[in-house]
């Protein structure tokens, strides 16, 4: 614990002189190379690439670094290949222009700063000064208006907008309580959006060593800072933050779609200390009737700590203990750090010495640092060969029954003073050594890379799922993230929000905190409040630290443990959705759970709205994350809007008080929406009804698009093209709804054998009709709610219920 020698004058004051930073001076010429434009200074040489539509890459080579070959090799984060056609240069008496389609770049003759400026002619990004000092790290400047706002940059704490924040990208296991001045966590994803009025604009900064993103020190100036390694930024146009998205994950790669199990309920503590109290665990859910897809196995599963192992004594047959919980629906999701106990009796540490797998000091000999097994070595992931023989020793898990690996310590975290690997250890790198420092937040995304295709090599076809701590800009394409050691606070709670949220807008579509806290103490109202958001939350996980009071759904009593049950099931009921916006985000980028200000670029009031959220674009949820609080304020943008429990409409554009009783969180359904549901099942592995649910919210003048999509949720087999995609469609006039159902494709046999259409909000009478019923269908009315019920579609449905006044 920190005490006030923290703050010394001797600590904190800083009378030396600021170093000399030298830029590119004045532009000395103009070539082509290849699909490279080089732009000549006095001082140095910046290379650009058109990657595609709207982003264009800029990398930096001080004078000291351009004899020979311009080195051009990026990292592995980015997956788009650069364009072959360059776009022509134009000249002007003070600058140089090369126009592409969406973005025009004005290079200043006299200093080289650079001008994005779009087609209309207004500027979108100055980036006035790029400079290195005798270490050549580089810092970069842009000059914004006092109007802007500033989102993504991964895993960071605080609030939505980063406006006044500062940020060290290096990946760090931070056990401390996490806070607002804490300024590096387990993720680092260099990638700043930028929010102008009436137009966003992103900024990638694709180095894997230690950068720093400021946006406190000048206030109409960020910048953006290197330690070591390349200056190498890409450019991506908007005019709105959803385009800046679509083509960061465009550059960066999309999650695959997971397996659908991976997107209901997960337990998990540290530890579970047998395979009887895993098994007790299991059965306890199912009595009790609150679903539940996967159990996690923390350290205390191996033998002595060592990876890919299993205690003989606490779990002695694994692969029955599978079976068993496979009868339940429940699988199994062992975690997997990167330390490898240092034992010449161990089958895997040998491996790694004599095959070269492992990372090495300068004199040639592995790199030794303490984790859980004592002194331990660390595999070298930039090697190809080391991924490959790391995924394949999975084998061992996939024996067991088990499909979903958890990576933690990834970052890699090390016991010692500095927390990780010695900066100075060598990378092999595929045969160009590269020293630690220079590649650290790489270590995690190599790990998971490794981990996520050697599943998918020996799964049998069926989808992996990987969990990771710690990550890179990518990491999307390998692992859903979890926010890492958060404590049982409000605060914390409150914190997952924008920062779960700010994941999303950096390609991070599947991620999550571990609900009810993981250090600490919770209570059960915690407990339920949290329950309640993490439902929504794109990773649903209970995990706790084993000092901590237990925090399964039925800890503190029957109140709280009906409160959880039912926000689980809720979950469960919500999967259709749930399933139908991973699959959007796996072909778009967009995030499964969004900030308002992605909907609602324009209303001034969302801008640093971070205690509510999206789910998708019409399902609003405003969680109560402070104690004996039984109402809130909810900021309900344009448009109309009905209480998800109550079916109150309110008109938007406005805040409202809502009733917020422990056992409710208020929900709200934007008028238009087609909110697809089904009856709750234990285990995305258990068979539901065969019942379809279609709640439409009419609102009279309604125009809204839903595609729902289903799959066998388990198999790569929609690749080829085994899955069902309905475009559902809600158009409304004075006259009449029409509500239409287009069997996009049809390749799947699908698990809705019966769907039930609820038009709410509907104004009809004894003399309104309904037009289009398939056949075998049937008609209802009750308390207001028209329902029609008929068959799974196989061909293109028009329903229109006429409104005769």
């Amino acid at each position: 614990m920190l005490n006030s020698e923290a703050i010394s004058p001797d600590k904190i004051e800083n009378l030396q002189p600021a170093q000399e930073l030298l830029g590119m001076g004045r532009i000395t010429g103009l070539s082509q190379e290849g699909n490279l434009l080089i732009v000549k200074g006095e001082h140095g040489i910046l290379a650009l690439h058109k990657m595609s539509e709207g982003i264009i890459r800029i990398k930096l080579f001080p004078e000291l670094l351009t004899t020979g070959n311009l080195d051009m090799t990026g990292t592995i984060a980015v997956v788009k290949e650069a364009e072959h056609h360059l776009p022509e240069i134009q000249e002007t008496k003070e600058t140089y222009l090369w126009e592409t389609k969406h973005v025009i770049l004005d290079m200043s003759k006299a200093d080289c700063s650079l001008r994005f400026i779009d087609k209309a002619g207004n500027k979108v990004a100055d980036n006035n000064l790029l400079a290195w000092d005798e270490k050549r790290a580089v810092t970069g400047t842009f000059t914004v208006s006092p109007e802007a706002h500033y989102y993504g940059l991964g895993e960071k704490t605080g609030f939505l907008d980063k406006r006044g924040e500062r940020y060290e990208m290096w990946n760090s296991d931070v056990f401390s309580p996490h806070v607002p001045e804490t300024e590096a966590l387990y993720q680092s994803i260099p990638f700043l959006i930028v929010h102008e009025p009436h137009m966003a604009y992103g900024i990638f900064l694709d180095n894997p060593g230690r950068t720093f993103f400021d946006m406190r020190s000048q206030k109409d100036i960020y910048s953006m800072q290197t330690e070591t390694g390349s200056f190498d930024v890409y450019f991506i146009a908007g005019p709105q933050i959803k385009d800046v998205l679509k083509r960061y994950t465009l550059l960066t790669g999309r999650m695959q779609l997971p397996p659908q199990w991976a997107l209901g309920y997960h337990q998990s503590r540290y530890s579970y200390l047998s395979q009887d109290e895993v098994l007790q665990l299991a059965n306890t859910f199912r009595e009790k009737d609150i679903p539940c897809d996967a159990i996690h196995l923390d350290i205390h599963h191996m033998n002595e700590y060592r990876v890919f192992t299993f205690d003989p004594v606490r779990f002695p047959d694994p692969l029955a203990m599978t079976r068993e919980l496979r009868e339940l629906g429940i699988r199994i999701v062992p975690i997997v750090d990167p330390g490898v106990k240092e034992d010449t009796h161990y089958k895997i540490y040998n491996e790694g010495v004599e095959g070269g797998r492992l990372c090495l000091m300068k004199d040639g000999e592995p790199f030794v640092g303490p984790v859980w097994p004592g002194p331990s070595v660390f595999p070298d992931f930039t090697d190809d060969e080391t991924r490959e023989w790391w995924g394949d020793l999975h084998r061992f898990y996939m024996e067991a029954g088990i499909e979903g690996i958890w990576n933690d310590m990834n970052e890699p975290a090390v016991f010692g003073p500095t927390m990780t690997m010695d900066v100075e250890t060598v990378h092999n790198n595929n045969g160009r050594p590269v020293s630690h420092g220079a590649v650290h937040n790489l270590y995690g995304l190599l790990m998971c890379k490794a981990t996520a295709e050697g599943l998918q090599r020996n799964l049998d076809g069926r989808r992996p799922f990987v969990l990771t701590r710690a990550g890179y800009a990518g990491i999307q394409r390998y692992a859903a993230v979890w926010t890492g050691d958060n404590r049982s606070y409000w605060e914390h709670m409150a914190m997952s929000m924008p920062m779960v949220l700010n994941l999303g807008l950096s390609g991070v579509a599947f991620a999550g905190p571990d609900v009810g806290g993981f250090a600490f103490h919770a209570s059960g109202e915690l407990l339920a409040r949290w329950i309640q958001m993490g439902a929504l939350f794109p990773f649903f996980r209970n995990h706790s630290e084993q000092s901590s009071l237990r925090q399964e759904p039925w800890s503190f009593g029957p109140e709280i443990e009906n409160i959880c049950r039912d926000y689980i099931k809720l979950r469960y009921r919500l999967m259709p959705l749930m399933y139908s916006l991973f699959k959007e985000a796996a072909e778009t980028g967009m995030p499964v759970i969004r900030p308002l200000i992605l909907e609602y670029p324009s209303d001034s009031v969302v801008y640093n709205l971070c205690d509510q959220f999206l789910l998708g674009s019409h399902l609003l949820a405003a969680p109560v994350y402070r104690p004996g609080t039984t109402f809130r304020a909810v900021y309900l943008p344009e448009g109309t809007w009905y209480d998800y429990w109550t079916g109150e409409r309110v008109e938007g554009r406005d805040s409202i008080v809502a009733q917020a009783p422990l056992n409710i969180m208020p929900l709200y359904v934007k008028g238009g929406a087609i909110l697809p549901q089904a009856e709750p099942v234990s285990s995305t592995l258990m068979e539901g009804n065969g019942n379809l649910r279609l709640d439409v919210y009419c609102t009279g003048s309604a125009n809204n698009i839903f595609e729902l999509y289903d799959d066998d949720g388990e198999s790569y087999a929609y690749e080829k093209g085994k899955y069902n995609l309905f475009k559902l469609h809600l158009l409304e006039s004075s006259e009449a709804a029409e509500f239409s159902i287009d069997p996009a494709h049809l390749g799947y046999t699908g698990k809705w054998m019966q769907w039930t259409v609820h038009f709410k909000n509907l104004q009809i009478t004894e003399h309104s009709q309904i037009e289009g019923l398939p056949d075998g269908g049937t008609v209802e009315t009750d308390a207001g709610v028209l329902t029609l019920t008929f068959p799974q579609p196989k061909d293109n449905v028009r329903l229109r219920v006429k409104i005769n006044k």
